[in-house]
């Protein structure tokens, strides 16, 4: 095994320093080599949509016991509410103001922008300090071929989609292994190959630190389900078959299809977690799972109404309101991350570089709007204040910030980008942003106005490009 005394002992400084004891925590001990770092991002996967957070349709038995395990954050935010700039605010710790990839389709033709030779990511930083690297799943930043390659971005491999819409079909005839395209026979699930290949992956790489990116494709649309799967809710709920006229794929039974691919995603999150379990390396991995955004609006055969996958909050997935932001976030590192906590400091995708790169003693991204969540996460510190920032282009371009409670969202008119709406929330008392105060609360309001304008930048290439800066 790989040891790297000196950097241990510095994070051992760290866990010193912000460990606060409770009747729960064990003490801190000194880790006898870098953590692994198991990274799982679910798509389009609602805050409310796992049972430990109020889902009442189907159950989620693995992710409940994991976040039993280990902590819970309430209001975690994704770096975006569409896949593709989500990621790239995950993987490089800038918020939608800096990041480069800032929509799903990011030139005039509407193609899938990669992310540039000097856009620094987690999986480089960590590569750098030794680690084996992996992403399995859903890319979205580009191709084999050009500068968001995975694996010229840090990863020693890379299996499953490279593209986005290429991901909306679970059953492929292809996908792509460490720059080849394999073709499949279509009538393969991909998350099941995913799994196999993960797994595969821990095995392979149990004698020296690892991160594995897990980016499923599930639940995102089409449904799309093996069979063993639907049956376990095929006549549980009241149904009206999809026709697929709001795009995707046609289905019989799309709220059980739905729920299966949820509860799928639970199984195989269980696999993941056993296979460390099994390897002996639970201890010695910090597990992380989230969403690239919330949940889906009526599209596809989803049902909004029935799975409420957003819970109370406004809005879903493509807006900056609450429910299309708010993600499920949970950590577990036995003896480090004390058992059965709930946080309802408010995070971001862009905090976890930072945090892994200081818990991996790497090197940290070169700009960040991200902050450490060590104080957090082992112990019951109290993060930074700041204002965290959003942004789409979808609509005519929306912007958001977040100070404290207050949370500002613009929205500009798509026929004449001179015109805008400001609406303003006290997420304190009103979550899911029912009252807006910028009428009555104008101090407030031009405060966080002028702050949506600190914060953006608008030189890169974007839909969005604010009008008047």
């Amino acid at each position: 095994m790989r040891s790297h005394p000196l950097s241990c002992e510095r994070f051992f400084v760290v866990l010193l320093a912000c460990f606060t004891a409770s009747a729960r925590a064990e003490p801190p001990t000194l880790p006898s080599r870098p953590p692994n770092i198991v990274f799982v991002m679910a798509d389009d996967l609602g805050s409310a949509e796992l049972s430990c957070a109020g889902q009442q349709r189907f159950a989620t038995p693995n992710l409940d016991r994991f976040a039993r395990d280990g902590l819970r954050f309430t209001q975690a935010y994704a770096g975006a509410p569409v896949c593709a700039p989500s990621r790239c605010s995950l993987l490089t710790g800038r918020d939608l103001g800096h990041a480069y990839i800032r929509d799903n389709a990011d030139d005039s033709s509407g193609n899938q922008l990669p992310i540039r030779d000097e856009d620094f990511t987690l999986a480089e930083s960590l590569h750098a300090a030794g680690y084996a690297t992996a992403c399995v799943g859903k890319w979205g930043l580009g191709f084999t071929g050009n500068a968001g390659d995975p694996q010229t971005q840090g990863f020693d491999h890379f299996f499953g989609y490279l593209g986005q819409v290429h991901a909306h079909n679970h059953y492929p005839n292809y996908l792509y292994d460490d720059g080849k395209r394999i073709e499949l026979d279509g009538k393969t699930y991909a998350p099941d190959l995913f799994l196999e290949r993960a797994l595969r992956f821990l095995d392979a790489e149990r004698e020296r630190p690892f991160f594995l990116y897990y980016a499923t494709t599930v639940p995102h649309l089409a449904l799309q389900v093996p069979d063993d799967a639907l049956a376990e809710f095929a006549d549980r709920f009241e149904e009206t078959p999809y026709d697929g006229k709001k795009g995707y794929r046609a289905h019989p039974k799309p709220r059980a299809a739905y729920a299966a691919m949820v509860t799928r995603l639970d199984r195989d999150f269980g696999a993941l977690m056993a296979k460390l379990d099994d390897l002996g390396l639970t201890e010695d991995t910090i597990v992380v799972f989230t969403s690239d955004n919330g949940a889906t609006f009526e599209l596809g055969g989803y049902d909004p109404k029935f799975f409420a996958g957003n819970g109370s909050l406004r809005g879903s997935k493509g807006t900056l309101y609450e429910g299309g932001i708010r993600v499920p976030s949970i950590v577990r590192w036995p003896k480090h991350i004390a058992e059965n906590r709930v946080c309802e400091q408010p995070i971001a995708h862009f905090d976890w570089f930072p945090t892994l790169a200081a818990i991996a003693q790497s090197t940290p991204p070169k700009e960040t709007e991200g902050v450490d969540l060590a104080p957090v996460l082992v112990g019951n510190g109290a993060l930074p204040e700041r204002a965290l920032y959003f942004e789409h282009a979808a609509g005519g371009g929306w912007q958001a910030a977040r100070e404290g409670n207050w949370k500002i969202v613009r929205r500009f008119d798509a026929k004449d980008r001179a015109k805008s709406k400001i609406e303003l929330f006290d997420l304190s008392s009103d979550p899911s942003e029912k009252t807006d105060v910028a009428s009555s609360r104008t101090e407030i309001r031009d405060h966080m106005s002028e702050l949506l304008m600190d914060r953006t930048r608008p030189t890169v290439p974007s839909f969005f490009l604010p009008v008047d800066r």
